[in-house]
């Protein structure tokens, strides 16, 4: 029987040259929205980061990058309220979602974001696939849940990204994996492939500019 959601491959070397030759043409910030009106043009492929606070998004998104401080991080979790937009070579959109979960933000701020987030994966047709974090410690959580069923309902491609994976013994993180192939099961957006990283370790970094580069030829 083929394994659902089975661990995505390295790129053959094409598709790794591909993806290293796209983030080696440089990556800028661009701009923090917190509106739909502010959102740049829809005129290039994009993809999303989404993940909770703590996951190691922004750490990754620097590793991805290449850029040791791209993305900031930020020491107290749910801060960060804006979408960010980062452009990669011409060709790309890579948006960093504020982390989910513990909002240290009062309740009307967060129902903004909530607002914004909505919109946001509604309303932007260029958006191809969202990438969402999860930590390899502890696997899918109903936070997690509550933005993969969002993500099913805004009909937006999401592929599951484990992180920290060099934090973890290798049969906790089987373990993990497990749990997280079982709760992946109900959800109809999700893609068929699990990419495991660890941005300290580079572990997973090339497969996923492989793949970022791989959309952005139609795949």
């Amino acid at each position: 029987m083929e394994m659902r959601f089975p661990l995505a491959p390295k790129p053959e070397p094409a598709a790794a040259e591909a993806g290293r030759l796209l983030f080696a043409a440089g990556s800028e910030f661009l701009k923090g929205v917190v509106a739909m009106d502010g959102m740049p043009p829809g005129d290039r492929v994009e993809v999303c980061f989404a993940g909770r606070s703590n996951v190691g998004k922004s750490t990754l998104i620097n590793a991805v990058t290449g850029r040791k401080a791209l993305a900031r991080a930020s020491n107290t979790p749910g801060r960060t309220q804006e979408i960010n937009f980062f452009t990669i070579a011409d060709s790309h959109y890579l948006v960093d979602l504020p982390g989910y979960g513990f909002a240290n933000a009062p309740v009307k701020v967060v129902e903004a974001w909530q607002r914004l987030l909505k919109a946001y994966l509604a309303g932007r047709a260029n958006l191809r696939r969202a990438f969402v974090l999860i930590d390899s410690r502890h696997g899918i959580k109903q936070v997690d849940e509550e933005i993969l069923t969002l993500l099913d309902a805004s009909a937006v491609p999401f592929q599951v990204v484990m992180t920290k994976t060099d934090k973890v013994k290798a049969d906790a993180l089987d373990s993990v994996i497990t749990q997280v192939r079982g709760a992946l099961a109900k959800h109809t957006a999700a893609y068929p492939e699990l990419l495991v990283t660890s941005a300290e370790k580079g572990a997973g970094i090339a497969t996923l500019r492989a793949i970022i580069a791989g959309i952005s030829r139609g795949a």
